[in-house]
């Protein structure tokens, strides 16, 4: 087998042999007909064999500044060559930034650094359970969450996580999470009471079908969690960092959550997650009580920080407003010419097209035409592309689109 490697190592590797050799190594979790992809630049991708994309999944909503950006080829290698690595039993400097960078954004005045988002959501419930201890609420042991959520794929996270699929085989799960319907009051109201840790949200569902919730009941389950003493966590790993228009969607609502959860976009590719949360709260977790190997290391901290920076400084948000307002539009048009097209919902560059059906079959047919985007079941196409999408990239993508839903019906 070495052998094999080492001569197709030699020669151009397509497909099909990336193909093999992943399946003779890999869990098979991903799927057995992926492409491989071997090169990025802006918002395209090229496969093994040459083949070009249009890329509007960025990594799942991850590679805001798109692919191989010079910021971020800059800043890892400037980090690289001084440190890459350091304990958190000592300050790192990059970390110390990043983190005054968000508080200084938002209501936040303390941030603990994780390697991914499942993580920083694992953090969040640490600090939900020993906030309630600390403050001899032992009854506060449970949470609450919604009917489509995803918050992750680690124990606690999953067991947050109110989509059977993702918890089938691994019971019994984190015992105290409640599941109730989206954006259901009643079932909020008769559930949230004095054994309530937290209240844990998406304010735009992602693998639930970029489902934003409506904003009068972001206000209120905010009220309800300040009258009954529950903490509110926003998870903000997909639709945090600017994707939305706003730096955390949580801001189209107007609402102050107690904890919040980012990763993804706060890093631009590179692997990184970070809790959020006042003082009051954060100063729960005193030395010794949580804690991260790599988590907010030098290279990972740096790096983000440098995306952070550019993100503000050349307007991105904004633009992601802007080109999310002008795609949305052209995805509307689609639902007023084609039945199979019903609606389209998110926010800013968090789009999802809402079809009576098919939608495994359009990612099909949009991939084999060298556009990237993703099917939420069968009924959402999912479009979270790089903050730098052109106006032109939006109309190549929309006639692949179109084209699908004529073969279609």
């Amino acid at each position: 087998m070495a052998r094999n490697h080492d001569i197709q190592r030699k020669h151009p590797v397509n497909n099909e042999i990336w193909r093999q050799r992943s399946g003779a190594t890999g869990v098979p979790c991903y799927g057995d007909d992926r492409v491989a992809i071997v090169r990025g630049e802006g918002c395209r991708v090229w496969d093994a064999d040459g083949r070009e994309y249009l890329d509007l999944l960025a990594g799942i909503a991850v590679n805001c500044l798109g692919h191989a950006h010079p910021v971020m080829r800059a800043a890892l290698a400037e980090q690289a060559a001084q440190l890459i690595h350091c304990s958190n039993k000592f300050i790192v400097p990059a970390q110390v930034e990043l983190a005054e960078w968000l508080c200084e954004r938002c209501f936040a005045e303390r941030v603990f650094f994780t390697n991914s988002g499942t993580e920083a959501m694992e953090a969040a419930l640490k600090l939900a359970r020993r906030v309630a201890h600390d403050r001899g609420e032992h009854e506060r042991i449970e949470f609450i969450s919604f009917a489509g959520s995803f918050h992750g794929r680690t124990y606690g996270a999953v067991s947050a996580t109110a989509q059977a699929k993702y918890q089938k085989g691994f019971e019994p799960l984190l015992p105290g999470v409640v599941h109730i319907p989206f954006a259901d009051a009643d079932a909020l109201d008769s559930r949230l009471g004095a054994h309530t840790a937290a209240v844990i949200l998406e304010p735009i569902q992602g693998e639930g079908g970029v489902r934003p919730f409506p904003d009068e009941f972001l206000h209120l389950v905010r009220r309800l969690c300040s009258e009954r003493g529950a903490l509110l966590i926003c998870d903000e790993i997909q639709c945090g960092m600017g994707r939305t228009g706003r730096l955390f969607g949580y801001e189209h609502a107007g609402i102050t959550p107690d904890i919040v959860t980012v990763a993804k976009a706060l890093g631009g590719g590179i692997p990184i997650g970070a809790m959020l949360s006042t003082a009051k709260l954060g100063d729960h977790l005193t030395n010794g009580v949580h804690g991260t190997t790599f988590g907010g290391n030098p290279l990972m901290c740096a790096t983000a920080l440098a995306v952070c920076r550019f993100i503000e400084k050349e307007g991105l948000i904004a633009r992601a407003a802007e080109m999310g307002a002008y795609f949305r539009s052209r995805l509307e048009e689609l639902c007023t010419k084609f039945p199979r097209a019903v609606e389209v919902r998110g926010r800013g560059l968090m789009l999802g097209l809402g079809l009576t059906g098919g939608a495994g079959d359009c990612y099909k047919y949009l991939l084999k035409n060298g556009v990237i985007v993703n099917a939420v079941g069968e009924t959402t196409l999912r479009i979270v592309p790089p903050y730098i999408i052109a106006r032109a990239d939006i109309d190549m993508a929309i006639e692949h689109i179109e084209a699908w839903l004529r073969i279609a019906g």
